[in-house]
């Protein structure tokens, strides 16, 4: 038993039942809805906004986690957290480099430190933490 299928060339009729017309190729929209929406303006990210800090302070460069005995490990860590919560004017690229700079240094051995080194994160750090961490402005 064979099935006889319309030829290809010929539009299904509109009352073939269960079928659709198929519209000629000049009529197909090749366009989706998706690229026909506004493309929303983009937002800077908080991170690069500045809050004006009056106590704005000066950074200094801390000596390596790495480099102090274990006693006075968590003493600096800490101030280097503190360091961490200062913030900074990204949008002007020549204010304060050497702050700036400094905070990345500190930032990139804390990463480091905090991967590599094991009981370095105790329960009297986790405030310090926290306060740099709620120092970046909300989104």
């Amino acid at each position: 038993m064979e099935t006889k299928l319309p030829p290809a060339s010929t539009p299904t009729s509109p009352s073939s039942p269960g079928l659709s017309p198929v519209p000629p190729p000049d009529k197909v929209d090749g366009f989706s809805r998706r690229s026909l929406r506004r493309a929303r303006p983009r937002r800077s990210h908080s991170s690069s906004q500045f809050r004006y800090q009056s106590n704005q302070q000066e950074l200094t460069p801390l000596p390596l986690l790495k480099d102090v005995p274990a006693s006075e490990l968590h003493d600096l860590l800490s101030r280097k957290l503190a360091q961490c919560g200062v913030m900074f004017d990204f949008l002007d690229c020549v204010a304060d480099l050497k702050g700036k700079e400094v905070k990345r240094a500190a930032l990139n051995e804390l990463v480091e430190c905090v991967g590599s080194t094991r009981g370095v994160l105790i329960e009297p750090v986790y405030p310090d933490i926290i306060r740099m961490v709620s120092a970046r402005p909300r989104l």
